[in-house]
């Protein structure tokens, strides 16, 4: 018999929307061809990885050298973690050694592996909406316990619904900038707000709760806009994050965690977080790609196609009447459900696929009202959706 609780999270309405949709679009392409297919469901990187990335595969995979394909420490190959060190240095402004950096499997491992270190059974995790989907999973399969607090209008961060969460089993909080699925950057003035709030909380309990980046979008912005650095604000704070989106490697799931080196734990953290790769299963992230990433990590990027794209999107949500948020990152929309919907997002994007629109509810990201699209597709379903999303907005 299998576990009840993953039964009920499998026949849940709100659970693994965005593959729901994916899986559904792929149907619907089989039937109506994919160009009269309006698919934004899933957040699938479409731009072609780098020439240094692929130049470092081809060196990589040529290598003939003994045991190649062999273990390597947990934490990965010390000149892969000198690499991300080095990368993290120069985002956070501060000095970063190796030794406080993990290599995982993708972000989502690297998430797993600080909740994995950090948690006892019951803490809390303070997470604002809306959120990454699979957070809920990330904590609940770690022994935590999700908190969900309210964002401002604009979906920034509010300390002050923050330190109201706050409590004696708060463990961290997470926060994701770019926001999946707002693309809204958190700004300095925001997360130190929030840091303030968290060293007063633990001056007062003897707990400081950390401050969880997970980071996978921070190269991808519009604007000149930047993610801010948070090393120097806080020290109980650590980045998880990846090359899925930044390179467009998101099967490789290749990722790192790295603790700040101020923290006064960090060395106990660290090798939690170390032992932790192997209590989750995976041991060591992918020979292969550390080695790809470590000749290639600082591969120079054009994303001006998605900020090329996303302002097209934005005149397509004009033209249909609906209203969104601006994002200052990544690639994802977050509309506004239209009046006379009564806010049921999960039942406006079933209607939006009678006109072949795939988009995934914002119930799925705490976002109750709300639904997401992902801009990481070909221009020719933007600009082809315009009078099928104008159709779906007038008709009921």
């Amino acid at each position: 018999m299998i576990s009840q609780n993953v039964k009920s999270l499998v026949e849940s309405p709100s659970s693994g929307v965005i593959r729901k949709m994916f899986e559904e679009g792929a149907v619907l392409k089989a039937k109506y061809g994919e160009d009269k297919v309006y698919d934004f469901s899933l957040g699938n990187p479409d731009l072609d990885p780098p020439k240094k990335v692929i130049d470092a595969i081809n060196s990589v995979a040529s290598s003939e050298s003994h045991l190649c394909h062999g273990y390597m420490p947990n934490a990965g190959y010390k000149e892969t973690r000198e690499a991300m060190a080095k990368k993290t240095s120069i985002e956070q402004g501060v000095p970063v050694d190796f030794s406080n950096v993990v290599i995982a499997v993708g972000a989502a491992g690297a998430l797993n592996v600080i909740f994995k270190a950090l948690l006892n059974p019951g803490d809390a995790v303070i997470v604002p909406c809306p959120y990454f989907t699979e957070y809920d999973h990330y904590i609940h399969n770690n022994g935590g316990e999700i908190v969900r607090v309210k964002t401002k209008a604009d979906f920034g961060l509010d300390a002050t619904t923050i330190e109201a969460a706050l409590s004696s089993k708060t463990a961290a909080i997470l926060i994701n900038s770019p926001n999946n699925p707002s693309g809204r950057i958190f700004s300095d003035e925001e997360i130190s707000a929030v840091v303030e709030v968290l060293k007063a909380h633990g001056k007062k309990t003897g707990r400081y709760p950390y401050l969880i980046c997970d980071e996978p979008y921070r190269a991808i912005t519009y604007g000149g806009k930047k993610v801010a650095a948070v090393f120097q604000k806080y020290e109980y704070s650590v980045v998880a994050t990846s090359f899925a989106k930044n390179l467009s490697l998101p099967g490789e799931r290749i990722g790192y965690v790295c603790s700040n080196p101020a923290n006064p734990e960090g060395k106990d953290f660290i090798a939690a977080a170390i032992f932790a790769t192997r209590i989750l299963g995976f041991v060591n992230a992918p020979a292969f790609f550390q080695k790809v990433i470590t000749k290639s990590w600082d591969a120079e990027c054009d994303y001006s196609l998605y900020e090329k794209r996303r302002n097209e999107l934005l005149e397509v949500m004009d033209y249909a009447g609906l209203k969104y948020a601006v994002p200052d990152g990544a690639f994802y929309l977050f509309v506004k459900v239209p009046d006379g919907w009564n806010d049921d997002d999960m039942a406006f994007t079933n209607h939006l696929k009678k006109y072949n629109i795939l988009c995934a509810p914002g119930s799925g990201f705490g976002g109750k009202g709300w639904f997401r699209i992902a801009y990481c597709c070909s221009e020719s379903t933007i600009l082809n959706s315009k009078e099928a999303f104008k159709k779906a907005v007038q008709e009921k």
